[in-house]
């Protein structure tokens, strides 16, 4: 089925896309001063990332599902999450990146969708966006282990966040 090559070629195309944002931020942040946190976290998450990606691809190509109502859930929770990835890098503007920085000029974020929801990226895109991926390519297995996998990671990388936000603003 040609839907499930360019479904993975476009998704593998947006997050390259969205790491050139986050390398480009990165670049500007340290220069300026930045101080990275959880760097080896970072680096455990990425890792992750992509091993979900790979691993949901290798699985649909294999499995060569239907598009039917599971795709669809898939590809609505898929796309929930990439949209919210660029409403959240938006939002943040230059202090977006993949990797916990903290600049020297850094403002506590205080939008209305920062207020509702603690961590949107990783709520509102990470896990949508990996859960609808899985789906799409029916990758149950993947979904079902890769998940379980990448949640520590990502609760590592939210402690750490939460500690680092609670010692460097005061209001936060």
């Amino acid at each position: 089925m040609q839907f499930i090559y360019l479904f993975i070629g476009v998704a593998f195309a947006y997050r390259i896309a969205m790491l050139g944002v986050s390398i480009r931020n990165e670049r500007s942040l340290r220069a300026g001063g930045a101080v990275e946190f959880g760097a080896r976290n970072s680096k455990l998450l990425a890792g992750a990332h992509v091993a979900f990606y790979v691993a949901a691809a290798t699985e649909g190509v294999i499995r060569q599902p239907p598009f039917d109502e599971v795709t669809l859930t898939g590809l609505a929770l898929y796309l929930f999450g990439s949209v919210m990835l660029f409403v959240v890098a938006r939002t943040l503007g230059r202090l977006w990146t993949v990797k916990l920085l903290i600049a020297n000029d850094h403002v506590l974020v205080t939008s209305s969708l920062f207020k509702v929801f603690r961590h949107p990226n990783y709520f509102l895109n990470i896990l949508p966006e990996l859960i609808g991926y899985a789906l799409v390519l029916h990758a149950f297995l993947t979904l079902g282990i890769g998940l379980i996998i990448y949640i520590v990671p990502l609760a590592l990388r939210i402690r750490e966040e939460e500690r680092v936000m609670r010692d460097v603003f005061r209001s936060y």
